[in-house]
């Protein structure tokens, strides 16, 4: 699964053909003719003028990977709910100081924006605003050859909204740098997890939110209604007090307790090898050692 858009490989541009040996001359394809300075000349290898480049992409490279979609679905879930947690939310690099609260959930009268003026109104007035300027700041030049592919620019990315029903709020945030709308039937994991990384911001419509038990289901088996035979992942902690669970009578009657009067092997080192301990056992050695650096330069 990757957002990379396969492209075709360039073809070679002349017919050229190597002339063998007996002519003194390298072995390289040379381009067919005459009459003209480039027939003779080298053509196809990396090295000549025009060639193809060292080791040139393959026309069965794997552009796709196949991806089990319970696997997919136990990512969205993962990234859905990592959403929810302002500390991730603040690693991903989103600025929710004066958020209201995480996950954010709107009225569904967000849904029926149409211009561009009403959605930064309502980003402003959500606190959001901090978040798009940043993006806005983080605009840079792209690093490598992505820069002749019509890419010159990259910038960071901002909250994803996610809407309910069909509607056209896509036109009032799709003019906003790095604001992404979504369909809450129709998830794409590369927007709720770009580049891997959980904890993007999301903005969800009241409806958008009621929706998420009938796609997904809950912790009871098969109660999703929307994907057959799925049931959510369990929750892998269920108490996020760690400092509670190691204080907890039942994990320490378990675990060993701790060792008192531990006796240590001493180490020897090697003073011939380490100056310091040298010095310790002979002052005299760090005068030695500067008068044969000096007699060693004369």
């Amino acid at each position: 699964m990757t957002a990379a858009e396969p492209y075709f490989l360039s073809g070679k541009q002349h017919s050229a053909e190597s002339w063998g040996t007996g002519r003194a001359v390298a072995r390289i394809p040379r381009v067919r003719g005459g009459g003209t300075h480039r027939s003779g000349q080298g053509a196809f290898g990396n090295m000549c003028r025009g060639g193809h480049m060292f080791a040139p992409l393959k026309v069965f490279r794997r552009w796709h990977r196949r991806v089990n979609i319970a696997q997919k679905r136990y990512a969205i879930c993962s990234a859905i709910s990592a959403s929810g947690v302002p500390a991730l939310v603040q690693a991903r690099g989103h600025v929710i100081d004066k958020v209201a609260e995480v996950p954010l959930v709107v009225s569904d009268k967000v849904e029926s924006f149409r211009k561009t003026k009403e959605a930064v109104t309502f980003l402003r007035r959500s606190h959001l605003w901090a978040d798009i300027e940043k993006v806005y700041a983080s605009k840079r030049t792209r690093a490598g050859t992505g820069k002749m592919r019509n890419k010159l620019y990259k910038r960071k990315l901002g909250p994803v909204l996610i809407y309910g029903q069909d509607a056209d709020c896509a036109r009032a945030f799709r003019n906003i740098p790095g604001v992404d709308v979504l369909c809450v039937e129709r998830l794409n994991l590369l927007k709720l997890a770009p580049g891997g990384h959980l904890g993007r911001l999301i903005i969800w419509t009241e409806s958008a939110f009621k929706k998420l038990d009938s796609i997904y289901g809950t912790l009871k088996a098969n109660s999703s209604e929307q994907k057959k035979g799925w049931s959510i992942p369990p929750n892998k902690l269920t108490n996020a007090d760690l400092s509670r669970l190691i204080r907890s009578e039942e994990i320490v009657r378990a675990v060993r307790p701790v060792k008192k009067n531990v006796k240590t092997a001493k180490v020897h080192r090697n003073p011939l090898k380490k100056h310091n301990l040298m010095n310790k056992l002979n002052p005299f050695a760090a005068t030695l050692r500067a008068a044969a650096k000096k007699a060693a330069k004369q």
